[in-house]
């Protein structure tokens, strides 16, 4: 049985699905805005949440990642009356196990919880990796930490994986690990960079070729294929491989067969795959630039691996990692830091993520030479640049207004003389507004001629 929190702000259904679910042996909670939701998942243990998109005080697609990391790491269900493509997508991606529309039948509605429940029930029972090496992975933020939990899972398996990610998240150093904790490590980890591979070597690079194949082939040449039997072959940046190339490499990916350039017979390699991206391949496909059918076979498992800018927490442990191991090669001393420059480093958003930070680390050490401190003047110019746009924009946006003249204290008269000032006003303004037409001064006041007479006289109000 589980513990179920129940987000929604519809508290007849709240009612009627707590019963439901309570009957069968469930513990239900409820809450029926977006803030009681995230303060009742951060102070108890749930194994599902079912949460509604429109809530009073917020988009409940926008919360998944804060209820995903709350204790107990619950399941998130979406269940709404209003289903949207794109919010579906977003959810998924955003880590929600299922997206539904709500039913008209209790039972149909907590199908999906009953198996979340049951997947939860069998991953605690599958034994974790005692030791998950990570070498050169630093941090330990709640998205690398994911991150990091689905390698460990995939280092398990033989299936192809997918990583993708922004240039400088560290792509390769994740794709090392899944090999270095698989049972392969013993063997090879091959990479091939795709990227920088000229398209009339990249056969020749991968399957290898024979002696006389071709102009230059002076001896016989292994490929990196074969170089990657019984270990793990990584493709890195496997967007850029070329056109004429995926399709042979299909068929390796299915067969692990091919034949060397210039060679009669097949070879067999016993590789497991490791690809890498930072380019939405889908896009491509859509653009006729990558098969489809290739990557289906690349993304059997997919790992994003989260910018520098989601794991702010990071920045710390990397900076000290990257501090010591830079001073200790750059032969200027031990360097100590201001406040401000480890500010800076927090305020910038790496667009070039882990990469950048350590270039940009390199490059204060060296600027600062013999000094002892690095001081944000020590950073590159264009981040200086970027530091000093970003803060007179955020200064314009929160300028205060001036400030306005004090309100004088109101000051109240006896209620008979403010009616008399009112009365007076009223009066100049319709006798104004007519022009002095008693009729239509009758008309719009409503009042009888004598009266208006009487405040008419009374004001000393005439043409």
């Amino acid at each position: 049985m589980g513990n179920i929190l129940v987000i929604d702000d519809d508290r007849m259904l709240c009612s009627l699905l707590a019963r439901h679910l309570s009957a069968r042996g469930h513990r239900v909670a409820c809450a029926y805005n977006l803030e009681a939701g995230l303060e009742a998942a951060g102070a108890a243990l749930f194994d599902v949440i079912m949460l509604d998109v429109q809530l009073p005080d917020g988009n409940g697609l926008e919360a998944i990642p804060l209820l995903r990391d709350a204790a107990g790491k619950p399941e998130i269900i979406i269940f709404t009356s209003s289903g949207d493509p794109d919010g579906a997508e977003l959810a998924i991606k955003s880590g929600a196990w299922d997206y539904i529309e709500k039913p008209s039948s209790l039972d149909q509605m907590t199908l999906p919880l009953s198996r979340a429940l049951q997947y939860r029930e069998e991953k605690s029972f599958k034994e974790k990796p005692v030791l998950f090496k990570r070498e050169g992975i630093i941090g330990e933020s709640p998205p690398l930490l994911e991150c990091l939990e689905a390698a460990a899972q995939a280092a398990l398996s033989e299936a192809n994986v997918l990583l993708f990610g922004e240039t400088g998240t560290g792509k390769e150093l994740l794709a090392r690990a899944v090999h270095n904790n698989s049972p392969r490590q013993q063997n090879n980890f091959v990479v091939v960079d795709c990227a920088s591979l000229p398209a009339s070597l990249v056969e020749s690079a991968l399957f290898g070729h024979e002696k006389g194949a071709f102009t230059g082939a002076d001896r016989t040449q292994e490929g990196l294929i074969k170089q990657a039997h019984g270990g793990t072959l990584f493709l890195d940046e496997v967007g850029e491989l070329p056109a004429e190339m995926q399709k042979s490499f299909l068929r390796v990916l299915q067969e692990h067969r091919f034949r060397p350039i210039g060679g009669r017979q097949e070879i067999f390699s016993s590789f497991r795959l490791v690809s890498a991206t930072n380019q939405d391949l889908e896009a491509l496909v859509s653009r006729g630039l990558f098969r489809q059918d290739l990557l289906f076979r690349l993304r059997t498992i997919t790992i994003e691996m989260p910018p520098l800018r989601k794991r702010l927490p990071d920045i710390k442990d990397l900076f000290f990692y990257y501090l010591n191991q830079l001073t200790g090669k750059s032969g200027l001393g031990i360097k100590g830091y201001s406040p401000e420059f480890f500010e800076a480093l927090q305020r910038y958003e790496w667009p070039g993520n882990i990469r950048e930070l350590k270039t940009t680390l390199e490059a204060a050490i060296h600027a600062a030479g013999s000094e002892p401190i690095l001081y944000p003047s020590h950073l590159p110019v264009y981040i200086r640049i970027w530091l000093a746009k970003k803060s007179i924009a955020q200064g314009e946006t929160t300028k205060t207004r001036p400030p306005e003249s004090p309100v004088p204290p109101l000051k109240l008269t006896p209620l008979k003389e403010f009616r008399e000032e009112n009365d007076e006003r009223y009066l100049r303004d319709l006798f104004s507004l007519t022009g002095g037409d008693l009729q239509k001064m009758l008309t719009i006041s409503g009042l009888s001629r004598s009266r208006l007479y009487t405040l008419l006289k009374k004001y000393a109000i005439s043409s």
